[in-house]
């Protein structure tokens, strides 16, 4: 990739570094599927928190269906804990880029109940935003062209490791 990125393994340490001061034992991390589960996972060793990891699934709530966007990942259910009303939930995600994700992310978890409080967690933030969204806790920013994407992939030993590609 000859865009220099820090290794994910780096990018997971910085965010554990700017969140620890404000997690608390019943901090829940939520990890937006795909790649955000992933860092999720990663993250919540890293802070040692002891309340499950919870999981969503943004597909049903995307408003770019039409783009070919929201439901290529299979419609996975979400996994949340029983009750978020007035939980403290961190949203993790890999890339944020226009802030479509993360207002999806918001309605599923206003479909559970209602939050004491939603923070936003990415470990790139490469610009480009079409809603007026930013991240609570940001490891990295880049500008990367429209025409590219930016991908966190997983290799089967586990490894995290990002991928730049033309659309």
């Amino acid at each position: 990739m000859p865009m220099n990125l820090p290794p994910v393994t780096d990018l997971i340490a910085q965010l554990a570094k700017q969140m620890r001061p404000h997690i608390t034992p019943a901090t829940v991390l939520v990890g937006i599927h795909t790649g955000g589960v992933w860092a999720a996972e990663v993250l919540h060793a890293a802070l040692g928190l002891t309340t499950p990891l919870a999981s969503i699934d943004v597909s049903y709530h995307r408003d770019d269906h039409h783009l070919g966007n929201g439901l290529k990942s299979g419609g996975r259910a979400s996994h949340l804990p029983d009750n978020v009303e007035g939980a403290h939930l961190v949203l993790v995600d890999d890339v944020l880029y226009t802030g479509r994700t993360i207002r999806a992310a918001l309605n599923e978890i206003f479909d559970y109940g209602r939050p004491a409080k939603v923070e936003y967690a990415v470990l790139i933030d490469r610009g480009g935003r079409e809603l007026p969204v930013a991240a609570t806790y940001c490891a990295h920013a880049v500008v990367v062209p429209a025409s590219q994407s930016l991908d966190l992939q997983r290799s089967d030993a586990g490894q995290l490791s990002f991928s730049l590609s033309e659309k």
